[in-house]
């Protein structure tokens, strides 16, 4: 009985997505490259968003998002090489979950720090 309630939970579909993309440096990627004018931004530009990221921490999470496709990320070859990340459509359709949390977390601000 235990081994089944087991598989049921790793199949749980919100598990999963929580354990792949709920992490703070996802929704901040998620959510910079939703709010940016261009839809568009360079690796520097998310790294001036996210101070307080290591490089190597959103190297790994724009690595983790491209592969989960939220994420597409386009090397364009000149000298220096030029590289890009744009939501994709499945990456866009998160946003209002996201833009919900980000409504829910501002209304219950005070007493989450409480």
């Amino acid at each position: 009985m235990t081994d089944e309630i087991k598989i049921e939970y790793l199949r749980c579909p919100i598990r999963q997505v929580i354990s792949r993309y709920c992490d703070k440096w996802s929704m901040l990627v998620l959510y910079s490259l939703h709010t940016s004018e261009s839809g568009t931004m360079r690796y520097n530009e998310l790294r001036r968003h996210m101070e307080d990221c290591s490089q190597k921490m959103l190297s790994q999470t724009l690595r983790n998002l491209e592969q989960g496709g939220l994420v597409q990320r386009t090397v364009y070859p000149e000298v220096p090489p030029r590289v890009e990340y744009t939501l994709t459509d499945k990456g866009q359709s998160l946003i209002p979950s996201i833009t919900s949390l980000i409504d829910w977390a501002k209304l219950n601000f005070g007493t989450l720090l409480g």
